[in-house]
């Protein structure tokens, strides 16, 4: 029995050339009918970082200053995807239903691709390549490469095309 895909999670870091993987999760979803849920990570920030910041400013203050540019920088990442969704999908009105949801997590990138998959219950993620250079053959990118090896939902990792470094999201 074939596998149905209905649910795709797309993972998107921003980069330039992230916009190559999601024209392939915007076909995918098109061919079979499938909704993408797109995810960012926002990373944490270095506890070794945060010791000197929290001494100076106080614990409470430190936190609370934290939360609100955690909301602030999130709901900017959320509109800067609704833009780079809009752009992407400026000639095709229907494409725009496909995109079910934009998640924004905090946390490490992996761990955060790997649970939200599972609840979502994806039946793909679909994810970028950063390998560029000498050794682009050789290295997937650290982020990939670890959800493809601890992923027990497929994923379809889609490389930087041989000379496109110029899209702008």
């Amino acid at each position: 029995m074939l596998p149905i895909i209905k649910n795709i999670l797309y993972a998107t870091d921003l980069s330039k050339n992230s916009a190559f993987a999601f024209r392939y999760a915007m076909a995918l979803a098109d061919s079979l009918d499938a909704k993408i849920t797109i995810l960012y990570i926002l990373p944490m920030i270095d506890s070794a970082m945060e010791v000197p910041i929290i001494t100076q400013m106080g614990e409470d203050q430190y936190y609370k200053l934290r939360e609100e540019k955690s909301k602030e920088t999130i709901e900017k990442i959320k509109e800067g995807l609704h833009e780079f969704t809009k752009r992407e999908l400026k000639d095709t009105e229907s494409h725009k239903e496909r995109v079910f949801s934009i998640l924004v997590h905090e946390g490490d990138a992996v761990d955060e691709i790997l649970k939200t998959a599972d609840k979502l219950k994806s039946d793909i993620i679909i994810m970028g390549a950063h390998g560029k250079g000498i050794l682009s053959h050789t290295f997937l990118g650290t982020v990939p490469d670890k959800v493809l090896r601890r992923s027990r939902t497929p994923v379809l990792v889609v490389p930087i095309p041989k000379g496109a470094t110029d899209i702008d999201l």
